[in-house]
């Protein structure tokens, strides 16, 4: 498996213009939460109902951790926090009555939008269209940013 550095490097060689990184740097944790909440929406099956705190959104969530985890434990810690925010997020819209999935479905969309429109402003394809893996190495993008940003190692 590659390094998180190697990683980085090759997502960052189309995401060099500033206003794509600005994009970016909004649109990839929204869109990370919209697929969490779509999970968070999908229906349980009976043997899930016994655990409160148990569903597909979960479920899709640990694979992907091990996933950050295997790249580096700080990493996969900020991904954590940011998948825990998630799943709060998910647990109060739904809390207050709101429709999970189709805030999911609406905010997915237009942060796609949003990211085409910055990879168009960039000249270059999404990374995702060389390798899919480069789904998850967006948030970890952004997650690196922001530690490099508070002097943390990752």
């Amino acid at each position: 498996m590659r390094s998180a550095e190697q990683w980085f490097s090759e997502y960052g060689e189309s995401h060099r213009n500033a206003t794509n990184k600005a994009i970016h740097w909004i649109a990839v944790p929204l869109i990370y939460a919209t697929v969490v909440g779509l999970f968070w929406s999908l229906p349980q099956p009976h043997w899930m109902a016994g655990f409160s705190w148990l569903n597909w959104a979960v479920v899709a969530l640990v694979p992907t951790l091990l996933f950050y985890l295997v790249m580096s434990l700080p990493l996969a810690l900020g991904m954590l926090g940011l998948s825990a925010l998630c799943l709060w997020i998910c647990s109060a819209l739904q809390a207050a009555g709101q429709s999970v999935l189709w805030w999911s479905v609406g905010v997915f969309v237009v942060m796609w939008i949003f990211q085409f429109l910055g990879h168009h402003i960039e000249g270059k394809k999404p990374s995702f269209f060389k390798d899919v893996q480069f789904l998850l190495i967006g948030p970890a993008w952004v997650i690196a940013f922001l530690y490099r940003k508070l002097g943390i190692k990752y």
